[in-house]
């Protein structure tokens, strides 16, 4: 059974740092990266497509975060920078918008292949419905399976991962859970599709984290991993580990039971609460570090894997709560 590495790389959402103390009133990508750089540990980023490159070329992005003692994670794309996508992005009723989304992710691998990167992450939350009678689901979907296999095939070598998301901003997102991104995947049958775990997207999906990682394992590729918290209720952004320890723990065990060596993401947002974002990120550091190491100690735990295997709660229950609040 395989264990936790060392050390993931971790990375951070770098427009959370938009709020810092020291921060202009209106900071650019360079000054996000230089504020991600303070925090110490955050060794990785993801910049999002195409916002972040509006001021720079690939070159002088890669030139940032190399300044910091970063390197790129991936990219992001982020549709919700064109109001044309409104009605969707993939799944627009009109066939010369659905172009331009599928061109335009295009030259974002491109973009992401110019850094040096070889992950590109799809969060398709405009690609959806609000009422019923809106939406015609046989054309959208399959219009989403023809754009995934188009950029999937655009470059072999780029990993291309699917976020999944219930809603927001559409009130019913196409891919809204594990499975229904799973099926999507399978039909699409490119060997380069994947997704990418968001803990409070799971919650909110009505999922259990480490349940949905071994899904995807099971039946397609984790290819990103974005930790934060939350109440289950909306994309709330909180700290790791701050509301669902024990969920989060499990999920620790479960990617190292299932291999997973990428880097681990901080999809946290302290501007909406007005906290210090360096703090912040070194808080989930501190707390994912706590809780890796004693997810480590669990993967072979032999008398939590005989509780388990009874479905004995009480017991392993007691066995948790003594490794996270001691005796």
């Amino acid at each position: 059974m395989p264990h936790l590495p060392n050390r993931p790389r971790y990375a951070a959402r770098l427009n959370a740092f938009k709020l810092g103390r020291d921060m202009p009133k209106k900071p650019g990508v360079a000054d996000m990266i230089r504020a991600a750089g303070q925090v110490g540990g955050i060794d990785a980023a993801d910049l999002n497509y195409p916002d972040h490159f509006v001021d720079h070329t690939p070159a002088q992005l890669t030139e940032l975060l190399a300044a910091q003692g970063m390197t790129l994670n991936g990219l992001a794309m982020r549709y919700y920078t064109n109001p044309g996508y409104r009605l969707g992005a993939f799944t627009h009723p009109d066939e010369d918008v659905r172009r331009a989304a599928v061109d335009e992710t295009k030259a974002g691998i491109d973009a992401l292949v110019a850094m040096g990167g070889t992950l590109m992450t799809l969060w398709m939350g405009q690609d959806g419905i609000d009422y019923a009678f809106q939406g015609n689901y046989r054309a959208m979907w399959d219009s989403t399976i023809a754009a995934l296999r188009e950029v999937a095939d655009h470059n072999p070598g780029v990993e291309i991962a699917i976020e999944y998301k219930p809603n927001e901003p559409r009130a019913y997102a196409l891919m809204p859970d594990a499975a229904t991104t799973l099926l999507a995947i399978r039909e699409a049958d490119r060997p380069n599709l994947g997704v990418t775990l968001d803990f409070a997207h799971v919650l909110y999906a009505d999922e259990m984290p480490a349940h949905a990682a071994h899904l995807i394992a099971r039946h397609s590729k984790l290819l990103g991993v974005h930790l934060n918290d939350g109440y289950g209720k909306r994309d709330d952004g909180l700290m790791v580990g701050t509301v669902h320890p024990i969920q989060t723990l499990e999920l620790f065990v479960e990617l190292a039971r299932i291999g997973y060596d990428g880097v681990i993401y901080f999809d946290t947002f302290p501007d909406h609460g007005g906290l210090d974002p360096i703090e912040e990120a070194r808080t989930n550091l501190a707390l994912v570090e706590r809780l890796r190491s004693i997810a480590e100690g669990l993967v072979d735990h032999l008398e939590l894997a005989a509780a388990i295997a009874r479905q004995d709660a009480a017991i392993s229950q007691r066995i948790i709560g003594q490794v996270l609040y001691g005796a």
